[in-house]
């Protein structure tokens, strides 16, 4: 006896039924995540985890991709089709001062990964639910992915000349390697912690940059006895970040233009005149163009500080990421499904040009396939800081695991209509070939001499 048909809506109440059954479970797994925070290229410990749980949901899966990424596939039981990937992201923030910092590492989720982690696996969960995906055509991806996290660039660096990698973030290093050649719609959900009233939101933009990792040497003197005998490359770097700061009056306000940076190493030790100082940069702006006219900009200013003081600067600049480019149609049923989820008051969808300042990966994943990327609350606190925290594991992990569950069945139900529309309609930017051959042609090593 065969199982009748179940409607479009039967379908996305008994995914969430799944979700809301295995609620503990989901919120448990984010949890867990959260207690083991690991930076990028380094989620060892979160990829374990989330390999055993794809063992334990009969997941095919392949794992070390872009050193910790994990690739499941799903098929659907109702024939071919697009398929679609549900992402999240394995890697933390470092911030020592967290209250869930790691004591060795300072490693910590103040930007809500192992929500992504418990969301994605939760939506899985829910289409998993045998009614649901016996009548889903194509395929369904769950996809952890490591480093969107762009720190602690001179180890990247290190892994980059060691063979382990060429592109220093994870969606950049996973396009390069093929493991999106496959998929043709994807998506994911980040928590927010500046929403206000509302529950949901999506549409906007972010930043593309690229990152700039900075040495100078100078000469090592005694700095009470012979500091003429030396160069100071301390002095040089100081030059250098008052020359980038004084560039604000010349920044454009739609350019949305973000110039910040910290210094990795000051000298040795405070009686020498410092010889060895580096400096990890970022050049933010809202167009690819622009990133451009500001990081040739800043170039100057680090060679400015060299010239100043006679000290050698050597600039590596490294391919950072994209702005974000939301698919309208994907963007309208996630729309659609928060609504009816959430309520239309604690739905907000922003202006395609509203930047939020930041910069993601998956703005690069978007100039090549139709993507999504929506926020939901749940979060107190400044991002990236040690006041951000999540307070609310409903709205930050089960909402979103709903939503992208519904999003899929819609997509991928009824011989997955809806998902080759997004499919048609949508207009790549570039191609993956294109995508790989711009951001090399980004990378840049240059050296200057001021005492030459």
């Amino acid at each position: 006896m065969t199982t009748p048909n179940l409607s479009i809506e039967e379908l996305k109440k008994r995914a969430c039924e799944t979700i809301d059954k295995r609620k503990k479970e989901i919120i448990d797994l984010a949890k867990q995540v959260l207690a083991n925070p690991e930076a990028g290229f380094r989620e060892f410990k979160t990829a374990q985890l989330v390999a055993q749980k794809f063992q334990e949901l009969g997941i095919q899966h392949q794992g070390g991709l872009a050193v910790t990424g994990l690739k499941g596939r799903i098929p659907g039981g109702a024939g071919s089709g697009p398929t679609v990937a549900v992402i999240g992201e394995l890697d933390s923030l470092v911030v020592t001062e967290h209250p869930h910092a790691d004591p060795v590492t300072g490693a910590a989720h103040a930007c809500g990964h192992h929500c992504q982690i418990g969301m994605m696996l939760g939506a899985t969960m829910g289409l998993l639910t045998p009614e649901v995906i016996s009548q889903l055509s194509g395929q369904i991806v769950p996809f952890a992915v490591p480093a969107e996290e762009f720190i602690e660039v001179e180890q990247r660096l290190e892994m980059r000349d060691q063979g382990k990698v060429e592109f220093l973030g994870g969606k950049q290093e996973l396009i390069r390697l093929g493991e999106f050649d496959d998929i043709d719609i994807a998506m994911m959900c980040h928590t927010a912690s500046d929403m206000g009233e509302r529950k949901f939101a999506m549409g906007g933009t972010s930043n593309g940059h690229v990152v700039k990792f900075v040495r100078y040497t100078g000469v090592g003197a005694h700095a009470g006895s012979l500091p003429h005998r030396g160069v100071n490359a301390l002095n040089a770097a100081s030059f250098a970040i008052q020359a980038i700061n004084s560039l604000r009056e010349t920044h454009k306000a739609d350019d949305t233009v973000r110039i910040h940076g910290i210094m990795t190493r000051g000298g040795a030790a405070v009686s020498a005149v410092p010889s060895d100082v580096r400096l990890e940069w970022r050049v933010r702006s809202a167009t690819p163009n622009a990133v451009v006219e500001n990081s040739i900009a800043v170039d100057r200013c680090f060679r400015a500080g060299a010239l100043a003081v006679g000290a050698k600067v050597n600039i590596t600049t490294i391919p950072g990421y994209l702005p974000m480019r939301h698919d309208t149609k994907l963007q309208d049923i996630f729309r659609r499904i928060a609504v009816d989820l959430v309520g239309e008051s604690a739905t907000l969808v922003m202006p395609a040009r509203r930047n939020r300042g930041g910069s993601t990966d998956m703005g690069d994943l978007s100039h090549i396939m139709p993507s999504c990327h929506p926020y939901t609350d749940g979060a107190v606190g400044p991002g990236h800081s040690s006041e951000y925290v999540i307070t609310d594991y409903e709205s930050a992990v089960i909402n979103p695991a709903k939503i992208m569950a519904m999003v899929v069945i819609d997509l991928l139900a009824d011989g997955a209509k809806q998902a080759k529309e997004v499919k048609s309609n949508h207009r790549p930017l570039l191609t993956k070939n294109a995508y790989v051959k711009f951001q090399r042609e980004q990378a840049e090593v240059a050296e200057f001499d001021g005492a030459a």
